[in-house]
């Protein structure tokens, strides 16, 4: 079930395609639509701009995820994009999604 979710309406597959599941390209996931600017240690915190996208095989393995470690188990990763990429998938989904991901 996970699996056709990575590869339908989880829209992971997009930019995760096998067999390495990376397209090794880099992507703007646009998050500052979901934050204000503000200054954090003198430095104006705004856009994360392009980032290249991980590999998932053996995902489980390397928490935290994220280019910056924001994201500290799949769950929360599964949340992130599902929010970012406006999935709308359930709870059922998402669990069965993060069982794929561990199964990588």
């Amino acid at each position: 079930r996970g699996e056709q979710i990575f590869h339908g309406k989880g829209q992971c597959a997009t930019c995760h395609t096998p067999p390495y599941y990376t397209d090794n390209s880099m992507h703007n996931l646009q998050v500052e639509r979901f934050f204000k600017e503000k200054m954090i240690n003198g430095r104006k915190a705004s856009a994360d701009g392009p980032i290249k996208t991980f590999p998932l095989r053996g995902i489980k393995d390397s928490p935290p995820y994220l280019h910056d470690d924001r994201l500290i188990t799949l769950e929360d990763t599964v949340e992130f994009f599902n929010i970012v990429l406006g999935t709308q998938l359930v709870t059922d989904e998402k669990a069965d999604l993060v069982a794929f991901l561990q199964a990588l």
